[in-house]
C-alpha cells in the first residue's frame, strides 16, 4: 500500500478527483442474466422497459440545475436480440437497435443541456462505437474478469454471452483503435481467484500499453442483495479491497486513474486513498446508483471532508480526463471540442465547481 500510494502521488499529486454526474438508466432490459445483478429486468416485471425522450431530458435537466457536467448513460446489453418486447418498444421510439436510440439521446442531452455524455453500453462493435463517439466524451465497460471459468454452469456469468472475456477484451481493443477515452475495471468477489484478479489487471495494462485509451480502472466490490442468485456469497471486506487497489496501482501504468465506489464502503472508504486510489468516480447529487440503489452516494461535502482527512484535496473533473483532453485532436471527436471547452479549466479539470 505504501508503494502504491507513493506511485499515485508521483503521477497525480495531492488531488483526488470525482465527476459530478446525473445517472440516466436508458433501459433496464438486457439479454444477459448475471448472477449478481438487480438492475436488469425481464419484460414481464414492473418498471421494465425504456425511458422516453421526455424522461431522459427531465433527468438530464435536473442534473444540469444541480451543477452536474456528466450525463452517465447506463443500460442493459442488446435486449432486442432476446426480447420481442424490446424490439416493439424500440420501434415505437423510431429505432431498430438500442445503440441507435442511445446515440440520439446522447446527442439531444448534449445539445439541450450541455452535459457531456458518458456511455456504459457494454460490448460494442467498431461501427457502434464510431456511431457514439461524436456524441460522448468517454465510454466505459467493466471487464470484470478474464476468467472463462465463471462462464460455466453454476457460475455468475453462465448464460451471459456478452460477459465472455474475449468479447469484452475485443471491445477494449476497439476503443483503443478508435482512440476512445475508456473506463474499465474489475468486479471482485464474484467467484474469481486472486490469480484471476491479477490476470485481469495484466490484461488491462497490456491493452493500455498498445493503445493508451484507457483513462481509468475501477475496483468494484460485490455487494450482496436478497434477490440475486449469489445472495449468500461473502462480500469482499475492506482488507481485500485495499489489497486489490494496491495491486492495481502497482501493476497498471502510473498514468491510469484508479477509482473505487465510495458508496459501496460507506464507513471506511477514505482508507482507499492509502492504497493508491486517486478518483472517486461519478457522484450524483440528484439520482441514485441504479446498479446498487440500496447504497446511497455520499454527499459531496462529506466526500470532501473524508478526502481532506487523509491530507488530499477533492477536485471535480470532467468525464474526459486532463491527459486525454490535452490530446483532444486524437482522443476527442471534433464535434465535442466546443462543448468540452465550455466546461474545462486551464488544467483540464472542471472550470467551475459546485461546492455543496
Amino acid at each position: 500500500m505504501q508503494e502504491a500510494a507513493e506511485k499515485r502521488d508521483r503521477h497525480f499529486g495531492r488531488d483526488i478527483t470525482y465527476s459530478r454526474k446525473v445517472f440516466i438508466p436508458l433501459t433496464n432490459l438486457c439479454r444477459d442474466t448475471c448472477g449478481y445483478c438487480t438492475f436488469a429486468r425481464n419484460p414481464a416485471e414492473p418498471g421494465a422497459g425504456y425511458l422516453t425522450p421526455d424522461d431522459v431530458l427531465r433527468i438530464a435537466e435536473s442534473g444540469r440545475r444541480a451543477g452536474c457536467k456528466e450525463a452517465l448513460f447506463s443500460l442493459g446489453e442488446k435486449p432486442e436480440l432476446r426480447y420481442a418486447e424490446a424490439r416493439e418498444a424500440l420501434a415505437r421510439l423510431g429505432h431498430a437497435r438500442t445503440v441507435d436510440y442511445l446515440r440520439d439521446m446522447c446527442e439531444r442531452v448534449l445539445r439541450e443541456t450541455g452535459l457531456l455524455p458518458h456511455v456504459n453500453a457494454g460490448t460494442l462493435t467498431e461501427e457502434e462505437m464510431g456511431l457514439l463517439r461524436p456524441v460522448s466524451g468517454s465510454m466505459g465497460m467493466m471487464l470484470e474478469t478474464v476468467s472463462t471459468r465463471l462462464m460455466e454452469r453454476g457460475q455468475v456469468h453462465h448464460g451471459c454471452p456478452d460477459k465472455h472475456p474475449a468479447v469484452r477484451l475485443k471491445t477494449l481493443e476497439t476503443a483503443g483503435r478508435l482512440n476512445v477515452p475508456f473506463t474499465t475495471g474489475l468486479l471482485i468477489g464474484i467467484g474469481e481467484t486472486w490469480d484471476e484478479r491479477i490476470d485481469t489487471l495484466v490484461a488491462i495494462e497490456e491493452i493500455f500499453q498498445r493503445y493508451g485509451s484507457i483513462q481509468e480502472v475501477i475496483i468494484q466490490n460485490f455487494r450482496s442483495k436478497p434477490d440475486i442468485r449469489i445472495s449468500t456469497w461473502p462480500e469482499p471486506g475492506l482488507p481485500d479491497m485495499l489489497r486489490t487497489l494496491a495491486a492495481a496501482r502497482r501493476i497498471l501504468d502510473g498514468a491510469i486513474s484508479l477509482q473505487a465506489p465510495p458508496n459501496l464502503e460507506p464507513v471506511q472508504y477514505a482508507d482507499y486513498i492509502d492504497a493508491g486510489l486517486n478518483d472517486w468516480g461519478g457522484i450524483s447529487p440528484v439520482t441514485p446508483d441504479h446498479i446498487n440503489p440500496e447504497r446511497a452516494w455520499p454527499k459531496i461535502d462529506e466526500l470532501r471532508k473524508a478526502t481532506e482527512s487523509k491530507g488530499y484535496h477533492l477536485r471535480e473533473r470532467l468525464t474526459i480526463y486532463p491527459r486525454h483532453l490535452a490530446r483532444r485532436g486524437q482522443f476527442l471527436s471534433p464535434a465535442l471540442h466546443e462543448p468540452v471547452a465550455v466546461l474545462a479549466g486551464v488544467d483540464g479539470l472542471a472550470a467551475e465547481e459546485v461546492l455543496a
